[in-house]
């Protein structure tokens, strides 16, 4: 099998400029020429071994983030943003979307952020007549967007809140060390009945928690309320580096900060990774081991990217009943669609019909990528009779090379082509001509219309 060329020209742009080195410096440092630097950096020659080995020993570098990173991200997202009917006149290749996200990343993020603009645009002239007369009626991007956008391309990894949670952490009880936390700081805590998960009042110093919660989740609110009060100089600073554009999602990033900081030391990232590998990534022993639901197990498994100490690298998805993504991650070639649900032939919307039970799929993406997903609801009483029930299903996956290192992966037959059902990851931009559950058109795909014959769809793709 040829080996695949490594082209990392931003990347290694990236990193000359953090280092503050001339590229004439950074050549020497390599030990290349200055022309060989440029045309690495301008993506006209791939990374040679040589250079690899000169970023792990003169800088240290985990050269494994070398082939990560935006770069699929990007493509992925770009495809979805061309999929919009004001591009169908000339969509630009994948060639050319590859070749921007490579050379001119900022470029590729920035019309991101112009079609996330439009896009809201276009849904307040749907309703401008509510519009009218608003002073806040300026144009701006979703907040929420926004925010998960920004943990999106983090990797969702964020390097130093994970190591303050798991200095916080350390080796003692989680659940004791929070409280002892909190009740040294001045603040009652308060099991109560109550509607909602917490609530902390600043003048009394009085946190309250409902009783109705499972332990699980009265942990993660203690540990949120600690993030909140001690480790306030640590978010801002992550604020303030992610420069949001709204108060609005400057505060939706602070709870998520915060929540990733609880789940962070609810489940510290060493002892995390290790009884990962040893329980071969069973979520149910290892909610058990830590204490955690199995949502918080999974979301958790898919941010262990600590550069020299990367676990597996994963996806996570959770869904509604309607099929809208509600919280997405992918640290594989897998992308999610950024807007709109995910592939119906994906296992995770049958988690709803077997409440309870893990689901298995091996599945094959257009660019013949196979992975293995697991699914399972992750329904969420509200504690009291008559209380509605939120339900969502998740999915955590990874391509099949990683697949001995999972438990679900054992009594598979992963040999055989006919054994992976075909996925995608939206109808706009799936290359795939026979999809029985297709939607709409492929976007780079002609179009041929018999009237008098009829197949699975109303057309052929060409």
């Amino acid at each position: 099998m040829a080996t695949q060329k490594l082209y990392a020209g931003a990347k290694l742009r990236e990193m000359r400029t953090r280092l503050e080195l001339t590229q004439k410096g950074f050549a020497a440092k390599l030990g290349v020429s200055l022309p060989y630097l440029n045309q690495m950096e301008n993506n006209n020659r791939p990374v040679s071994t040589t250079v690899v080995l000169a970023l792990a020993q003169e800088f240290g570098l985990d050269v494994t983030e070398l082939s990560t990173g935006d770069s699929e991200r990007l493509v992925s997202d770009m495809r979805e943003a061309i999929a919009d009917p004001v591009f169908a006149d000339e969509p630009p290749p994948l060639a050319d979307l590859r070749l921007t996200a490579s050379n001119a990343p900022a470029l590729a993020r920035a019309f991101l952020s112009l079609h996330r603009a439009y896009r809201q645009t276009h849904e307040r002239l749907a309703s401008l007549d509510e519009a009218l007369g608003r002073e806040d009626s300026r144009i701006q991007a979703s907040p929420w967007e926004e925010v998960r956008d920004f943990f999106h391309y983090c990797d969702n990894y964020i390097d130093a809140m994970d190591r303050a949670a798991e200095r916080f952490a350390g080796s003692a009880d989680v659940r004791l060390a929070a409280t002892t936390a909190l009740e040294n700081a001045g603040i009652t805590i308060s099991i109560t009945d109550m509607d909602g998960l917490r609530g902390y009042d600043p003048s009394t110093r009085t946190l309250r928690l409902s009783n109705r919660s499972s332990p699980p989740t009265q942990v993660f609110q203690l540990l949120l309320q600690v993030a909140l009060l001690s480790q306030e100089s640590l978010l801002e600073a992550t604020l303030d580096f992610a420069r949001f554009q709204s108060d609005e999602a400057r505060a939706i990033a602070k709870i998520g900060l915060a929540n990733y900081f609880a789940g962070a030391a609810l489940m510290p990232y060493g002892r995390f990774l290790a009884a990962a590998q040893e329980d071969r990534h069973d979520l149910e022993r290892l909610a058990t081991r830590f204490g955690a639901s199995i949502e918080q197990v999974a979301h958790r498994l898919s941010t262990l990217q600590r550069p020299g100490a990367k676990g597996i690298p994963f996806f996570f998805v959770r869904v509604d009943q309607a099929g809208t993504i509600t919280k997405r991650h992918s640290a594989t070639r897998l992308q999610f669609a950024r807007f709109g649900g995910a592939c119906p032939l994906w296992n995770v919307h049958r988690a709803f019909e077997t409440p309870g039970r893990f689901l298995r799929q091996l599945a094959e993406t257009p660019d013949g990528v196979r992975y293995i997903s697991l699914a399972r609801d992750v329904s969420k009483s509200g504690g009291s009779f008559g209380s509605p029930v939120r339900r969502y299903a998740i999915s955590l996956g990874c391509e099949v090379r990683h697949a001995q290192a999972l438990v679900y992966a054992d009594n598979l037959e992963m040999s055989h082509a006919s054994a992976y059902e075909p996925i995608g990851i939206s109808c706009r931009i799936c290359e795939r001509k026979t999809c029985h559950q297709r939607s709409v058109p492929p976007l780079e795909r002609r179009l041929s219309i018999n009237n008098d014959q009829r197949g699975i769809l109303p057309y052929e793709v060409s």
